[in-house]
């Protein structure tokens, strides 16, 4: 897909200063900026368009930025910004509410009403994945959403690490991510981060069927994910940590073309895949690597290899070593 990163770098030092806070007023909000780096401010930001929102990646130097109800007055797209900090630390200030945030936080605020916030000094830059909500696509109340800006969330478990991990995964995959694909998991992540606010907000009744759904499935996957050592990882213990029955567990997964049980065995497989073509793993038996990922009897789990990749372990490992070698000793050659 069309997703390039612009680093201010590319321009002149005299030019840089000023690009940021027109790309910042034109792609975020129209904000003034100041900030003690103008002399050669060091930025960099991409945009990526999925039709249902549109996410925005930056960072950026220690600076102060301020939306003012003139700026609003001139120009209001009506959105929350719901923002990842990725790296450095930063502030804001909205409603009443003043808060700083570090990486692995999550944060909000809106468009519509004055705030100031801004990136502290320090040894790394600030850097955020903002995902940019349109107010009028939220089906949760105006008044309880509008408590939620300028408040540090922390997104460490639950729906807020889902959402985190799948927010990075989605910037890391999207140079390579086909336009439809991007386009198709607009809904997705507006539905997930619609989720995470629900349940900050304790209101998971205002969302649609199909929101709820979604969120349950990233917790089942994610739940799964965490487990896949566990070779009692059965369809009734996935239903009974969720609280639902095994019949509507399965119809979750059938609704997305598969099982439960097909996609446990072939996320296990991928698992033991990437191990046996790790290098570093190379002097660990392959029953080893099979039995940490789930798979106790080592006839199963070469039978099922092979018929997943159309060759035994042993032969996938000492192929894909074989491919690694040359580029380890091209790496050491260089150093």
């Amino acid at each position: 897909m069309s997703f390039v990163t612009l680093h201010s770098t590319d321009l002149p030092p005299d030019q840089r200063f000023d690009w940021w806070c027109d790309l910042i007023s034109r792609d975020v909000a129209p904000v003034r900026v100041t900030s003690d780096h103008v002399a050669d401010f060091r930025a960099s930001a991409g945009a990526i368009d999925m039709d249902a929102v549109q996410i925005t990646t930056m960072s950026f130097p220690a600076l102060s930025s301020m939306r003012t109800p003139a700026l609003i007055r001139r120009s209001d797209p009506e959105r929350y910004e719901l923002a990842l900090i990725v790296g450095g630390a930063m502030w804001i200030s909205q409603g009443g509410n003043d808060t700083r945030m570090r990486a692995g936080d999550l944060v909000m605020w809106e468009t519509s009403h004055p705030y100031e916030g801004g990136a502290l000094d320090g040894r790394t830059p600030a850097q955020a994945i903002i995902v940019h909500l349109p107010r009028a696509d939220l089906p949760l109340p105006a008044s309880k959403v509008d408590a939620l800006v300028a408040d540090r969330m922390p997104a460490g478990s639950g729906i807020g690490a889902i959402l985190t991990a799948y927010l990075r995964t989605l910037v890391c995959e999207a140079p390579s991510m086909a336009i439809a694909d991007a386009k198709r998991l607009g809904a997705s992540t507006l539905d997930l981060a619609m989720a995470f606010l629900a349940h900050r907000l304790n209101a998971r009744d205002h969302l649609p069927p199909e929101t709820r759904c979604l969120a349950l499935m990233a917790h089942i996957r994610a739940f799964v994910e965490h487990n896949l050592a566990d070779p009692d990882l059965t369809p009734h213990a996935v239903a009974q940590r969720h609280h639902i029955s095994v019949r509507y567990l399965q119809l979750l997964f059938q609704r997305q073309g598969t099982t439960l049980t097909a996609w446990i065995r072939r996320r296990r497989l991928e698992r033991c895949r990437t191990d046996l073509a790790d290098p570093s793993l190379a002097g660990q038996p392959i029953s080893a690597i099979a039995a940490r990922w789930g798979f106790p009897r080592a006839a199963d789990f070469s039978r099922s290899f092979r018929a997943a990749y159309g060759l035994p372990p042993k032969d996938y490992r000492h192929s894909a070593l074989a491919r690694a070698a040359p580029d380890a000793n091209k790496d050491c050659a260089q150093r």
